[in-house]
């Protein structure tokens, strides 16, 4: 049997946990006097915490110690918990469980590579952390996407070479990161954003079985 490594972002693939991002950086950013919309936060994507922050002090033009940066980013942290205590299964986006199941099924690596700090009590709260043989998160990786650290890391830990990997993403930075790791992408969202991508799917109700068994063998 052909085992490949099927590597999924977190944040926009398995679950819309974006919406709670965009709350707390929208809070922090207003209380510093920055406007901060729904077409900024796309540029958020895929983006490291620390990255984020910069990317909205430069927006207003904002300056600041390195002290004041890391109590923001503390502060926005607990402000996006705060959304995740009742979190559950609900919030998984739609036929996610159908496609992990059926990888399962067919004995595939199941790996997830995000840049999310909270990605396992994510996983755990939504039930299907026990579907993952491998997880690489923000704790993991010093190089943010678009470095594919952290999709060549997930790959590692399953015994799986990089060209027999596959990503599914929902960012431009994710899918340069999948790409530079010569793994096979796959764009989940707008196909004129991650046009970069190999495959394109609005989400996972329109991607078939089929279309994973052809992945897989």
């Amino acid at each position: 049997m052909n085992k490949k490594a099927f590597i999924f972002d977190l944040d926009g693939v398995i679950v819309d946990t974006a919406k709670y991002h965009f709350l707390a950086w929208q809070k922090l950013a207003n209380q510093l006097g920055i406007d901060f919309t729904h077409e900024h936060n796309e540029s958020l994507k895929g983006v490291s915490r620390v990255r984020s922050l910069e990317i909205i002090l430069a927006l207003g033009n904002v300056q600041a110690t390195e002290a004041e940066k890391n109590k923001w980013l503390v502060q926005k942290n607990e402000e996006y918990l705060s959304y995740l205590v009742t979190m559950d299964e609900k919030e998984l986006l739609p036929d996610v469980p159908r496609v992990l199941a059926f990888l399962k099924e067919h004995q595939q690596f199941i790996a997830l590579g995000s840049a999310s700090k909270n990605a396992r009590p994510i996983l755990e709260k939504t039930n299907i952390l026990h579907y993952f043989d491998a997880i690489v998160d923000g704790n993991d990786v010093s190089n943010a996407k678009p470095d594919p650290e952290v999709f060549i890391r997930a790959a590692q830990l399953v015994g799986v070479s990089n060209t027999n990997s596959i990503v599914f993403e929902d960012s431009v930075a994710g899918i340069q990161a999948a790409n530079a790791a010569q793994m096979i992408s796959i764009g989940v969202g707008d196909p004129l954003v991650l046009h970069e991508a190999q495959y394109h799917f609005k989400d996972f109700t329109s991607l078939e079985d089929a279309f994973l068994e052809k992945l897989i063998n």
